[in-house]
């Protein structure tokens, strides 16, 4: 009787969102050519390029792909603005930068000044930094609202944590 009662609360809970593996949901196959994916931006109506710089042994990357980029949510918001790739810090993969030049996936990260992992790093069609956020997000939500400061262009009037101040503020 006791496990029939467990069983009907645990059936009675709500919905929780579905668990995918980041690596095939939240990452996409990475084609080498970062001036190419602009163009596929554009052609796809995305809002820019978005580069999760990390590292193989980073325990923080390690946890925002167990607890936040494996969230459906997450996932299919990202993938609809965003081409999302990860970029490692320490990496030889050759790859072609915004510019049009050669370079590997250490050099740009260096570039890119990407020195802490993670670092999420967002591209305009351009190819231009516009917004970066270093270290991992506390939660689902908090890493949501970093997409949405991007995708509404709040980051050209104010800072991520402000804008986070305010949307927490009007949701009391």
């Amino acid at each position: 009787m006791r496990r029939l009662l467990l069983l009907l609360a645990f059936l009675s809970l709500p919905a929780f969102a579905e668990v995918r593996d980041p690596g095939q949901h939240f990452f996409q196959a990475k084609l080498g050519d970062l001036k190419d994916d602009l163009a596929t931006a554009r052609t796809e109506g995305k809002t820019g390029i978005l580069l999760m710089f990390e590292m193989d042994e980073c325990p923080f990357c390690d946890r925002m792909k167990r607890t936040v980029l494996n969230q459906s949510e997450v996932q299919d918001f990202y993938r609809k603005h965003f081409i999302v790739y990860p970029m490692d810090t320490k990496g030889d993969v050759p790859l072609v930068d915004f510019a049009g030049k050669n370079t590997t996936e250490k050099t740009f990260s260096l570039e890119q000044r990407a020195r802490a992992t993670p670092t999420f790093i967002f591209y305009d069609l351009d190819g231009n930094a516009v917004a970066r956020f270093t270290g991992a997000t506390q939660t689902v939500d908090e890493f949501l609202l970093l997409g949405r400061y991007v995708v509404d262009g709040t980051y050209r009037s104010m800072p991520f944590n402000v804008y986070k101040r305010q949307a927490q503020s009007a949701a009391k």
